[in-house]
């Protein structure tokens, strides 16, 4: 039997210190637009979103998607813009990397080919990593590590 980590629950941020991004706000799009698109409360898809989405004090926020293309804006709770991503899907077919054992101050890790801007999941010991914050994407196989880098025994898996 083979096992794959569960997907994240939660959608959570955090703000440039590492703190969590609380009321920080989760602005929702249709792709490659500023027409505000739906997210859901939970799975039923009964129960729409504000928009933006309102993080709590953990930073923390349900988000569930309909099967279109997103631009999600992050911002802070004073409406200061953190990151746009533009083109996110919800794909029923991701993939998960089989687990890299990181050596001490190791920073850069070879992933499956997922293409440079598009969507990443990179979780240390289960824990969801923020992009240019954590780590960056040198190319469309490898993620960087801000130094100080990885720790031995740093369990990183990458969902795409």
């Amino acid at each position: 039997m083979s096992a794959i980590l569960s997907p994240t629950p939660k959608l959570q941020f955090f703000d440039a210190n590492g703190a969590p991004l609380s009321g920080g706000k989760l602005y929702t799009y249709a792709a490659g637009t500023t027409t505000p698109q739906v997210t859901y409360t939970d799975s039923t898809g009964a129960t729409p979103n504000a928009n933006p989405v309102i993080a709590d004090s953990r930073g923390e926020m349900s988000v569930w998607m309909s099967s279109i293309l997103y631009k999600f804006v992050l911002k802070t709770a004073t409406d200061t813009t953190i990151w746009t991503v533009d083109n996110i899907s919800v794909n029923a077919s991701s993939a998960q990397s089989t687990p890299v054992i990181a050596t001490q101050g190791q920073t850069a890790v070879t992933v499956p080919t997922y293409g440079v801007g598009g969507f990443l999941m990179v979780m240390r010991n289960g824990v969801v990593q923020n992009y240019n914050v954590d780590y960056t994407e040198t190319n469309s196989t490898t993620i960087t590590f801000v130094a100080p880098g990885l720790s031995v025994g740093d369990v990183i898996i990458t969902r795409f």
